[in-house]
This record gives C-alpha cells, sequence and structure tokens, in this order.
C-alpha cells in the first residue's frame, strides 16, 4: 500500500524538499509567503497539519516569515540544533517531521518568541475562500 505522506513528498519543489527533507534554509526575503497579510491557517507543506494562525504572525524584518506561537502546544517539536557553531532551537512539524525553521528569544508580545519559519515549509489556506498558496 502506497504511503500518502510519502506520494506528498514527491510532489514537492526542490526548494520545499531542500528546506522540509535536509533542513535547508530558502534566501532571506524571498519566500512566497513573507508578505501574506491574509486570514487563515498556515500548514505544513508535507502531510496538511495546521501549524500556525495568521493572527500571530508579524514583521520582524528578518526575511522569513515570523509568528509568536504555535496554533497549538503539539503542532511543533523543538531540538537542539547545534549547527554553524551556535546554538539555536530547530522547530519541526510534529506529525511529519519536516523541518520548519527555528525559534529564537527576541520576538513579539505576548510570548516574546519568534517562529522563523522558510515559506517553502507552509501552505497558506485562506479564512474566506479556502484557497490555498504554497510557501
Amino acid at each position: 500500500m502506497s504511503n500518502p505522506l510519502n506520494n506528498k513528498i514527491n510532489e514537492l519543489s526542490d526548494i520545499q524538499r531542500y528546506v522540509t527533507q535536509e533542513r535547508g534554509t530558502e534566501a532571506p526575503f524571498t519566500g512566497h509567503l513573507l508578505h501574506n497579510k491574509q486570514v487563515g491557517i498556515y500548514h505544513c507543506i508535507c502531510c496538511d497539519s495546521p501549524l500556525f494562525y495568521s493572527d500571530t504572525k508579524f514583521d520582524s524584518g528578518c526575511g522569513w516569515p515570523s509568528f509568536f506561537e504555535a496554533i497549538s502546544p503539539d503542532a511543533v517539536r523543538y531540538l537542539d540544533d547545534y549547527s554553524h557553531n551556535m546554538h539555536r532551537i530547530e522547530i519541526r512539524c510534529n506529525h511529519c517531521d519536516a523541518h520548519l525553521g527555528h525559534v529564537f528569544p527576541d520576538g513579539s508580545p505576548p510570548t516574546g518568541k519568534r517562529y522563523c519559519i522558510n515559506s517553502a515549509s507552509m501552505v497558506f489556506v485562506d479564512e474566506q475562500s479556502g484557497e490555498k498558496s504554497l510557501g
């Protein structure tokens, strides 16, 4: 029997696969969802699990979409990342383990966190129309 998740991963673009499966990073200020201001929910591009509400998104100026909290405590998982000669906290989809980005302690109120997420790891679903926008 075919695994639907594997089928979805096979449909990813090169940058989407690089980011989600190889823990890569898209270039800053290039992501399709960076300037998105629509109301809706950001989902994992690999498994469609909900990750972030649009009302938690803010402009941090860092070049990637930023959020101050995940949609629920169990939506993402956190891993210590010591690459690039520094300590960071990596964020992955808790459902399918896709790499999303990192979380930093310099974010917006009320949490003070900045979930710095690659557009290529998400799909946005518009609340009104249901239209999907790929990252």
